[in-house]
């Protein structure tokens, strides 16, 4: 899908920091410094905490957490780093913008989904001292929080 609109894909792993690193060389040798990221990791398991095989494993939790949250601020901080030495864009001094994705599951999780909203928060509550340490090089932070909306 890359190609159709001139553009680059490299696939990594979100969850391993060498992968990242190099799929983010990789854009900047083919497109320049990076102004904006958008993190988009997602993987959740439908397990309960205690299901009918007991205890949910410890290592799905563990990777639902590696994936979502530690993969997500990994790809923050190797891009922030690099959005914090470009020009500024203008007078507003600001280099660049990260939009991580979290979910209404942060807010609202409902069964089974005890790793995926605890990523999710995690991601809510990276933001501010995130967007507030960054914001000295011009690099603004938000998340967002996809969910149902029903309309009553």
């Amino acid at each position: 899908m890359a190609a159709e609109f001139a553009g680059h894909s490299v696939a990594c792993d979100v969850a391993d920091a060498v992968e990242v690193e190099m799929a983010l060389k990789s854009a900047e040798d083919r497109h320049g410094a990076a102004r904006i990221l958008v993190n988009c990791a997602g993987i959740g398991t439908a397990k309960r905490i205690v299901g009918r095989e007991g205890p949910m494993p410890l290592d799905e939790f563990r990777k639902v957490i590696g994936v979502n949250l530690i993969g997500s601020f990994n790809a923050l901080r190797l891009a922030a780093s690099a959005m914090s030495v470009v020009e500024p864009m203008g007078e507003s001094g600001e280099r660049g913008v990260v939009i991580n994705t979290a979910s209404i599951a942060a807010y609202d999780g409902q069964v089974g989904q005890s790793a995926y909203s605890a990523s999710k928060g995690g991601i809510v509550g990276l933001t501010l001292p995130a967007a507030r340490e960054l914001a000295q090089f011009g690099v603004r932070v938000l998340t967002i929080a996809p969910g149902w909306w029903i309309r009553r």
